[in-house]
This record gives structure tokens, C-alpha cells and sequence, in this order.
């Protein structure tokens, strides 16, 4: 028997098989139902079986992650970090608007105050301790030039009363950074200066050491992130 159908040449030798029953299963692998040539491929059925299988396998993994990802964004969670969100900002804006009214600038993490008045080294931290602060730390050449564009003589957190010759930050951190005036530090005629000022505006290097008992201005630091 010959069959043609698209210009494909498919022969079957039906005098092969043994009996009727043999050739009518022969001519149903080749035959379709409704009479189209089919060729009948067990092993490519296995194949498309099996790949069938792994896309729904995939499309049930998706959405099974898709649904997780939706019941961890679910509108309550959101609410609730949006609504924890929105009250820091509040607190920070309060924070800052208090700071601002007060006086203070801000400059690179920081809020500084400059005091308008004059006490020794110990009342003038005092002071900033009151005001949530603490004498300035210098610990960079950008915040160098800040205090000196005040052109103010200021007291700063920095001194060796401790231990004399060991400058030590108000923060109990090391001395690493410095900016000493020519000569400075010098215990002047003697004198037991253990408290550092800013003076010499002109120059880069504007500290000094002084008596702490001295009065000056001053200016406190309160690390604080926009």
C-alpha cells in the first residue's frame, strides 16, 4: 500500500505481517482517526510528555513565588513600615527645625553652636553638654577651615590635663589629626596651658594651647546625619 499526502511517500509493506489483526495495527499507526496520514513516534510522545511536564512544573513554581512574594508586601506590612517611615522623618524634621531655631549650623554630619559669650574651657563644655553636645572634635581638614572662617577665638575638645604631652579629644579618643600653630603646643613662660583655642584665623594651622582657666568663646558639635 502507498500513501501520498504532501508530496511525502509513505510505504507499507502490509504483506509483512501475518494476519489480518497484525496489518489492521500496522495501518492504525500510520492511519489517524479522521483519515490524515499519522505517524505514530512512541519514543517523541515520551519526549513532548516530559517536557509538557517540566513548563507546568516551572508555571506552578512561579506562581507559587509570586503568591509568597505578595503575602510578605501584603498592604498591612507596607502600611506599617510606611506609617514607621513617616515618624522618623517627623521626628528628624522636629529635631532639625529645634536646631536651626537655636542657632546652630550645619556642616558635614554635624550641627555646631557658637556661643556669644565668654567662660573657661570646663563651663564652656559644660555648657554644650547641657545643649546635648560637646566641644567640637576636629578630625579633618574641611572642618579646620570651617571654624576658622568665624574668625573667632573658641575653645575646642581638646587637651592633655589628664596626662601632660597626651592630647586627648573630650571623646577620650587620641590626638591623630592635628593643626598647631607654629611653636604651639609650648606651656608658655612655663605656664600650664592644657586647653586648646582656635586663634591664628590667617593660617591653616590656627591652634593654640592656653591656661584652661582662661575665657573665651566657644563651639559645640552634635553628630547628627541628614
Amino acid at each position: 500500500m502507498v500513501y501520498d499526502k504532501d508530496e511525502s511517500e509513505i510505504t507499507i509493506e502490509i504483506g509483512n505481517f501475518p494476519d489480518a489483526s497484525a496489518r489492521s495495527v500496522a495501518l492504525k499507526s500510520y492511519i489517524g482517526e479522521d483519515g490524515e496520514a499519522a505517524t505514530a513516534v512512541p519514543g517523541g510522545k515520551l519526549h513532548r510528555y516530559v517536557a509538557v511536564s517540566f513548563c507546568l512544573l516551572c508555571i506552578l513554581q512561579a506562581a507559587l513565588n509570586i503568591s509568597l512574594r505578595l503575602a510578605l508586601s501584603s498592604p498591612q506590612n507596607i502600611d506599617a513600615s510606611c506609617k514607621n517611615l513617616t515618624e522618623r522623618d517627623n521626628l528628624r524634621r522636629i529635631n532639625f527645625a529645634h536646631y536651626f531655631n537655636q542657632g546652630w549650623v550645619y556642616f558635614h554630619d554635624s550641627f555646631y553652636y557658637i556661643s556669644s559669650i565668654k567662660k573657661t574651657w570646663q563651663d564652656s563644655r559644660d555648657d554644650c553638654l547641657q545643649r546635648g553636645a560637646d566641644l567640637i572634635i576636629i578630625n579633618s581638614k574641611e572642618e579646620q577651615e570651617f571654624t576658622r572662617r568665624y574668625k573667632k577665638i573658641m575653645w575646642i575638645g581638646l587637651t592633655d590635663r589628664e596626662t601632660e604631652g597626651v592630647w586627648k579629644w573630650v571623646d577620650g579618643t587620641p590626638l591623630t589629626t592635628s593643626f598647631w600653630y607654629f611653636g604651639e603646643p609650648n606651656n608658655y613662660h612655663g605656664r600650664n596651658e592644657d586647653c586648646i583655642e582656635i586663634k591664628y584665623h590667617d593660617n591653616g594651622n590656627s591652634w593654640n594651647d592656653v591656661v584652661c582657666e582662661n575665657e573665651n568663646l566657644w563651639i559645640c558639635e552634635k553628630k547628627m546625619a541628614l
